[in-house]
């Protein structure tokens, strides 16, 4: 079982790591995960057998009724360990803790198992972002759920 804990600004580099192996051309960088912690947004790293093996991140835009899950990753091996489904639970009881009514995310319309497990828990289609990941010319599905 992962352990979950805050992910903290010194995890960046193993987190950089595991965004090129999993998203290549589509990684985040560095910057882009300073300027996400800086901006309030609530970040989890998963832990297992003392090594970082995924992440996530949730926004809570202040004033607003949603949430958004920014990201949920698990390293390929670590995959079908429960590892996603731990990481997207803390997301969403922490949307429920702050008080939102619904939460959104976008998943590449070719990422089958992450659609499959958002489905799962009840994240409905309702629309697409076209192009949405630019080095790849890839579409987005935008997905939602009611709490």
């Amino acid at each position: 079982m992962a352990r979950l804990e805050r992910f903290r600004w010194w995890d960046i580099p193993a987190v950089v790591d595991m965004e090129k192996e999993i998203f290549g051309v589509e990684a985040w960088s560095a910057v882009s995960f300073w300027s996400e912690l800086a901006a309030g947004v609530r970040y989890r790293a998963a832990w297992h057998e003392g090594r970082l093996v995924g992440y996530a991140g949730l926004a809570l835009p202040e004033g607003a009724e949603e949430a958004w899950i920014n990201n949920i990753a698990v390293s390929a091996e670590s995959r079908r360990l429960g590892i996603g489904r731990t990481l997207l639970d803390d997301m969403l009881a922490e949307a429920v803790a702050g008080g939102r009514k619904a939460v959104l995310l976008e998943v590449a319309v070719d990422n089958g198992p992450a659609q499959r497990l958002y489905a799962a828990y009840g994240f409905e289609g309702i629309a697409v972002r076209r192009n949405y990941y630019q080095a790849t010319r890839t579409d987005a599905a935008v997905m939602r759920l009611d709490l």
